[in-house]
């Protein structure tokens, strides 16, 4: 009988090798290679190259994952692996998702592993959930765990994003939550989704898990979407995506709402797409008593943006992105750093994308941002600098390329 070490077999059954007929009708499967024979393993590694015109970086415009570290050179952004067993279709199927950040953007979720040696949050947990669905209708899935937020026009893997930077409405999004959340295709047309949760924010890893008001305060989250059917024409496929988040923030120990209204419109023209976004959070004027600090704040931060992909080629794409962001939330509220609170900011963001490589996604962006209120952005933050903000324009040109696995 033909012999196959452990290791092979555990290749063989995530997919990355082959095994002979002759071994694999002669070696008895057990339940570990049973258990794994539909799980598939993909991620991506995303680099960049950053270059802020003029001198100055400790206070760059502070939209999601854009940090001082990251001027004028070269960086490796994440590493994503993911693990996961899909849901069958039309049965009481289950399966399970696991995706992992490794690097500097890591920090940005919020969900600390706990994993680092070097003081930072560079390994975090992005989704780790239980996927069922219940054959009940046409179907309803349910994840338990920690799952991507159901809001926002952009997400936390860059390369499903038509630009390279971040929206200031990402930015004042949370990234994901921990608990359950159901999903029901309702129609061709329409599909909900809702859930509740421990926090408005991320929570594993990062001290506070859920809320210390109460032991049934919870958050609770919605969404549906709208679908043009095909008796649209030209505007089939267009969407409308409308959902809310409603919850405590740990971060700064207040509640907050995220509201969210979303569409994309597919065009006359086939090459061109256009979309458009719109998010507004709110923090609540609730006083809640912690660590010897009396939480008071109200306030708002709201962000419109519009969005324009042209795929001028098979392998050549253009996108553009225009935003207004404005905020008059405190410190103790919630997303926006603090050189933009209270802030007016507008953004123009240009992306050529073009696919030479198979799997590899290269792009090549400007990006302008405009500070109201003074100078916010800039400063020289070398050790004979202050460090003080020094302009109100940042312009920043980036090169991104991820390979896709």
């Amino acid at each position: 009988m033909t012999k196959v070490n452990k290791w092979t077999l555990g290749l063989a059954a995530v997919g990355l090798v082959s095994l002979p007929a002759m071994v694999q009708a002669e070696e008895k499967p057990n339940q570990l290679l049973t258990a794994l024979s539909s799980t598939t393993i993909s991620g991506y590694v995303d680099t960049s190259a950053q270059w802020t015109l003029g001198s100055g970086n400790a206070n760059p415009p502070p939209y999601s994952y854009n940090t001082p570290a990251k001027q004028d050179g070269f960086n490796v952004n994440v590493v994503d692996i993911t693990l996961e067993k899909p849901l069958d279709e039309g049965t009481w199927s289950a399966g399970y998702k696991v995706e992992l950040w490794f690097g500097p953007n890591a920090s940005g979720l919020g969900n600390d592993s706990g994993l680092s040696d070097t003081g930072g949050n560079d390994v975090a947990l992005k989704q780790g959930y239980v996927a069922l669905r219940a054959p009940v209708g046409n179907g309803i899935d349910i994840k338990i765990g920690t799952w991507d937020t159901i809001i926002g026009y952009e997400v936390a893997n860059s390369g499903s994003n038509p630009n390279y930077t971040r929206s200031y409405g990402y930015t004042i999004e949370p990234t994901s939550q921990s608990g359950v959340l159901a999903s029901y295709q309702v129609s061709k047309v329409v599909g909900i989704s809702g859930g509740v949760a421990n926090l408005w924010s991320p929570g594993i890893g990062g001290g506070v898990e859920r809320s210390p008001r109460s032991e049934s305060k919870k958050t609770y989250l919605g969404a549906i979407t709208l679908t043009a059917p095909d008796s649209f024409g030209d505007f089939a496929g267009s969407a409308l995506y409308a959902g809310v988040v409603d919850g405590y923030n740990t971060a700064v120990e207040n509640d907050v709402t995220s509201y969210y209204l979303g569409a994309t419109l597919a065009t006359p023209i086939k090459a061109l797409k256009v979309g458009a976004a719109w998010d507004y959070l709110v923090g609540h004027d609730n006083s809640f008593v912690a660590a010897g600090n009396v939480r008071a704040n109200g306030g708002y931060a709201q962000s419109i943006a519009l969005y324009a992909s042209v795929q001028a080629t098979e392998k050549l794409s253009l996108h553009a992105r225009g935003e207004w962001f404005k905020s008059s939330l405190g410190d103790d509220v919630t997303a926006p750093p603090a050189n933009i609170q209270t802030s007016e900011i507008w953004a123009l963001t240009g992306t050529l994308q073009y696919d030479l490589w198979a799997n590899v996604l290269t792009r090549l962006e400007i990006r302008w941002d405009h500070i109201s209120g003074g100078d916010r952005f800039g400063g020289n933050n070398l050790n004979n600098g202050s460090g003080t903000a020094s302009k109100q324009d940042e312009v920043i040109i980036a090169a991104n390329v991820i390979y896709k696995f």
